[in-house]
């Protein structure tokens, strides 16, 4: 009976603050000495964001605002949070950067500015290295700041004669981009930057530094329930973002619960874009700063440290990141360590991620998250990123489903150092290495799988795995390969040097059962150990090589057909042609049920929201049939000719 009186009246006290809440205004136009009210704006967001409380709306108007929106306070709870907002149908900029003019002409196409520091406070992004652990300089130095012409960015290099004398840039993904170069110098007093504008006139044209590290960031942790909605958020220069380090971002809760980031553009990160990731406490680099112990050792002294000052469902993560686009960022386009738990990413386009690739790094894809624990990560398109998806770590009851991945420079899919379960479904993976396994316990069901598929055990590092649904961890362990399922994928290889590209013919050597996998007594005898795999009802063209033990299957060598995928403005197309061959398959249907448990966790496949997994539709939430459910995201194939509009999604079948 107490519990219910408590009940009703904490949700008493929701209503009443919902109520009493109150919509503070933005506008250029505003003065912050204002009110805050539609017919007095405040001038700044900062302005409404040092005075609103659980429950109030901040409505921005058009324009750009240059400021770090630092939210103060945030909500209480999923339904009484403090929402930041464009206002409907208006163009909402904030950047991290301002306008440079003042240009003095040093030669035909290159110019130099002297600026004082005092532009930049306590953070000059021109004397800040991006630096820390996993990151690699390549042999040069390379700084937060960057040098935008027409909101498209400039090419840091390492010396004013290259400025003067720009050659392409060999590891650039557009090298013809790359001859807008840039320089700078810093000291006490000044710094001095010279760009190579290729003939433009920076006082003429429309030119942009980064001065700010961030654009929308809470200073303190725990700053809960915030929504960002609507904005064009961009130039931002965070640092470098390792899971052995805060995870800097252009927008990012800062180790909080329960934000909501979606329908915005954020891009031109020098780093990251959103980050959901860890903060300060639990490490910072100790791996370059002490060189003692190594990257993942201290990578595992995070995970307790993080547990020791109270990491959990309760605390932190729950975080949902939606209908957002997301380009041109230097490390990733999201990235976090431990702080992405229990949230889903979903319906964003993710694209041109490390395009300049002047430094490399392990942290850098489209999404890279550390310790997943389970997140959902649907209907994403994800393309021309160093990496597509990136789950490291601990990546339990994680589910990937109906997103679209092509051509990213290595993998489109990667998850290292798991012990599962994982769900990979519905998902069309395209890019030239579609998905590299270096964990166990993954089920791949209905998949579209159009490159290499590649199997590595990892025998050298101990990582956790957690009771289910929880951050408690539960044990540690290495990843010896296998415990692994694939059932109804379609694979089609793409074949280059003859090299054959993709199907599940790495698993030959694996067990199928438990009665051939009986340890004998010693340790070592463990750690030889190859777990048992389960391999049926796939489809295999163009040459794609079957698990020499799997049942169901259809091999069929003698068709060829390409994939083709069509992009224009209406949208991503695919389209592929298919003989009767795919009906032959003996598909089955995919539940909680039939994938059995984790072997390592010893817990069994769920959704990430607890619920049983069934995979009864498809890519377009067709419902699947239940006698026989198709090969592939599609059920709706058929003999001939198909061409599906991936993006946005519209079920197609035209001849």
């Amino acid at each position: 009976m107490k519990f219910k009186l408590f009940a009703f009246l904490y949700f008493l006290s929701g209503v009443f603050t919902l109520c009493n809440a109150t919509e503070y205004h933005v506008a250029k136009t505003g003065n912050d000495l204002n009110t805050g009210s539609a017919s007095a704006p405040f001038k700044t967001i900062q302005a409404a964001a040092d005075i609103a409380r659980a429950g109030d709306v901040i409505t921005v108007h058009e324009g750009v605002y240059r400021e770090w929106v630092n939210p103060v306070n945030g909500g209480t709870s999923d339904i009484n949070r403090i929402v930041y907002q464009a206002a409907p149908g208006e163009n909402v900029a904030i950047k991290g950067s301002e306008v440079v003019s003042g240009w003095q002409k040093v030669s035909k196409n290159v110019w130099k500015v002297v600026l004082g520091n005092d532009m930049f406070g306590d953070y000059n992004p021109y004397q800040q290295l991006i630096e820390g652990d996993w990151f690699l300089d390549l042999g040069r130095k390379h700084h937060t700041g960057e040098v935008y012409l027409n909101d498209k960015a400039l090419f840091e290099v390492a010396s004013l004669d290259q400025v003067k004398d720009p050659k392409p840039l060999e590891n650039a993904l557009y090298p013809e981009a790359s001859i807008y170069q840039w320089y700078s110098e810093s000291n006490a007093e000044n710094t001095t930057i010279w760009a190579n504008f290729q003939g433009a006139d920076p006082n003429r044209e429309h030119v942009e530094i980064n001065v700010r590290r961030y654009v929308f960031w809470p200073a303190k942790n725990y700053v809960n329930y915030i929504t960002v909605r609507g904005f064009t958020l961009s130039q931002a220069a965070p640092k470098w973002a390792p899971p052995t380090a805060a995870q800097d971002g252009l927008i990012g809760p800062n180790w909080s619960k329960g934000w909501i980031i979606e329908n915005n553009t954020v891009s031109n990160s020098k780093c990251v874009g959103i980050s959901l990731g860890k903060e300060h406490s639990t490490g910072e680099n100790r791996w370059t700063k002490e060189k003692v112990k190594h990257g993942t050792q201290r990578q595992r002294d995070v995970v307790f440290n993080a547990l020791k000052i109270g990491w959990s469902k309760e605390t932190i993560g729950a975080h949902i990141v939606r209908n957002n686009t997301i380009y041109d960022c230097g490390q990733a386009g999201i990235v976090g360590h431990l702080g992405a738990i229990f949230s889903q990413i979903y319906n964003n386009h993710i694209y041109d991620i490390t395009t300049q690739r002047q430094y490399r790094g392990y942290e850098m894809a489209g999404i890279k998250l550390h310790v997943a624990i389970d997140t959902y990560i649907h209907n994403n398109l994800i393309h021309d990123c160093w990496k597509g998806l990136w789950l490291d770590w601990q990546a339990q009851g994680v589910r990937v489903s109906k997103n679209v991945m092509y051509r990213n420079f290595q993998q489109d899919l990667f998850i290292e150092v798991s012990h599962g379960p994982h769900l990979v479904d519905n998902n069309v993976l395209l890019s030239k290495q579609a998905f590299l396994n270096a964990a166990q316990g993954s089920a791949i069901v209905n998949n579209l799988i159009g490159g290499e598929v590649m199997l590595r055990p990892v025998l050298n590092r101990f990582t956790p795995y957690h009771y289910q649904h929880s951050t408690m961890v539960a044990g540690l362990m290495t990843i010896q390969g296998g415990d692994d399922r694939y059932y109804n994928n379609i694979f089609i290889s793409q074949k280059e040097s003859g090299k054959l590209l993709t199907g599940t013919y790495h698993y030959d050597n694996f067990p199928v059962s438990v009665n051939e996998w009986v340890p004998g007594q010693s340790p070592d005898d463990y750690a030889k150990l190859l777990y048992p795999v389960s391999i049926a009802s796939n489809l295999y063209l163009n040459g794609s090589k079957a698990f020499v033990r799997e049942t169901g299957a259809v091999v069929d060598s003698s068709f060829a057909t390409q994939v083709q995928l069509i992009e224009n403005s209406e949208g991503v197309f695919l389209k592929f042609e298919l003989n009767d061959s795919y009906k032959n398959v003996k598909n089955v249907q995919v539940s909680t049920e039939m994938l059995g448990e984790a072997f390592q966790p010893e817990v069994p496949f769920l959704n990430p929201d607890g619920g049983q997994i069934r995979i009864d539709t498809d890519y377009f939430n067709v419902a699947r049939d239940q006698e026989k459910p198709a090969a592939g995201p599609f059920q709706k194939l058929e003999a001939g000719s198909n061409t599906m509009k991936l993006w946005p999604k519209q079920f197609l079948n035209v001849k």
